[in-house]
């Protein structure tokens, strides 16, 4: 990395332990190469995160900014909930707009966001889409329910889409849950052609719900903003949840609301932790 992305100044900031390095390319260049971005997710040679947020200035009409996402592996993603937190926070922060309510253009769509007065940030993460050549998923037709062959066991899951690519499974206890054996599997599994984001959810009562998450690229995180969303969306639709739930994540909680008819909201913290500016190295 040589000239204007020398010295690129970033900022750390994390949802409920989920963490991002937040680069400017509004007033800035980085440097977004997948190895550049692989060396700063690195917690050993680099910054250290899941994930590496970009802001980037918009010319569409009624569109405040873009936003691009890239996983720890260095590849693009389309959504990240609570990277979308963490952006709204970074942009009301940095004095690059005042405005309360941001429209972003995503990879996987346009999202609103709200900063809220006790630093709690809104998300409208848009409509659940269920069609298998949206996720992508390899399937003859849409279904609420699939059973996926892993390793020579059946494993029952919801499939659906947020913009990015979930399959949640309910487990009696989340604790108990194989997601170091299960979620790299389902992540890979050949229908799943460009991967997938894999939820363990165990249902506490139809308000709260517990919830693990191995995210594609990144492997478990303490907390992933659109998979709490798609593990309401997918009870609520086999009936096993109401409109409002409380999602324990192990970095946190989220609220997620969802009536079947309208858009996904979300609501959680987002928190700066530190800035600074990368080496040539990350």
């Amino acid at each position: 990395m040589k000239g204007a992305a020398a010295g690129q100044r970033f900022v750390k900031m994390h949802g409920l332990g989920n963490d991002f390095v937040v680069l400017d390319a509004v007033t800035g260049t980085p440097d977004l190469a997948p190895e550049r971005i692989r060396r700063i997710a690195d917690r050993h040679f680099g910054v250290g995160c899941d994930q590496v947020l970009v802001v980037l200035p918009s010319s569409e009409p009624g569109v405040d900014f873009g936003y691009r996402i890239f996983n720890a592996d260095g590849g693009e993603v389309q959504q990240c909930g609570n990277g979308a937190r963490c952006f709204a926070r970074y942009v009301r922060d940095e004095g690059l707009s005042a405005k309360e309510t941001l429209t972003v253009r995503t990879a996987g769509g346009i999202i609103t966001l709200a900063v809220q007065g006790d630093g709690d940030v809104v998300v409208n993460m848009g409509f659940p889409r269920w069609d298998p050549a949206v996720v992508p998923f390899v399937a003859e037709r849409a279904e609420r329910l699939y059973t996926l062959d892993v390793g020579g066991r059946a494993v029952e899951v919801a499939v659906l889409s947020l913009g990015n690519p979930h399959a949640v499974q309910v487990v009696e206890d989340v604790e108990r849950a194989p997601v170091a054996a299960l979620g790299p599997l389902i992540e890979r599994h050949a229908r799943f052609p460009e991967g997938v984001n894999v939820g363990f959810m165990q249902i506490l009562d139809r308000r709260t719900i517990r919830l693990r998450v191995y995210e594609r690229g990144a492997g478990e995180t303490l907390a992933c903003g659109s998979g709490a969303c798609a593990a309401v969306v997918a009870g609520r639709e086999q009936g096993l949840l109401d409109d409002d739930v409380e999602v324990h994540l192990r970095g946190g909680r989220l609220a997620v609301r969802y009536d079947g008819a309208g858009p996904i909201w979300m609501r959680g913290p987002a928190e700066r932790v530190y800035e600074g500016r990368l080496s040539e190295q990350g």
